[in-house]
Order: C-alpha cells, then sequence, then structure tokens
C-alpha cells in the first residue's frame, strides 16, 4: 500500500478540500474546509491532507501529455 496523496483533476480554478470528500463518514474524519485556488504552475495543494489539485489541460495535466502520444 503506498502513501502516496491523491490527484483530482478539475477544470475549476477555485476548489474546496476539506479532506474527506470521498470517505464514509463525511467531514468528521477530515479537516477544515480552505479553499484553494490553482495558479500559472497549473496545480495546487492542500496543506492539510496534500490532496493535489491539477488544472485540466494546464501546465502540470500530465493525462494531456499521455493523450496526445496515442
Amino acid at each position: 500500500m503506498t502513501d502516496t496523496p491523491e490527484t483530482v483533476r478539475t477544470s475549476k480554478k477555485r476548489n474546496a478540500c476539506d479532506g474527506a470528500t470521498d470517505i464514509p463518514g463525511g467531514a468528521a474524519l477530515g479537516h477544515p474546509r480552505v479553499w484553494l485556488e490553482i495558479d500559472e504552475k497549473g496545480y495546487v495543494e492542500c496543506g492539510y491532507c496534500d490532496r493535489r489539485f491539477v488544472l485540466i489541460g494546464g501546465p502540470a495535466d500530465i493525462s494531456v501529455e499521455a493523450d496526445e502520444a496515442e
């Protein structure tokens, strides 16, 4: 098992993170909700849970490079 932080691809530059979006039991198991703004790097990381939000089609979106290689 790996403890690699989750990466979320999103089309929005402003995203909310509470650390428990996909956890049964909800926010009680996460952290306080914070709003994160993606900048020119194309991604932002949550300071609580290290979840990374990557802007789809942005400079940090490696999935675009993988799609173009096919």
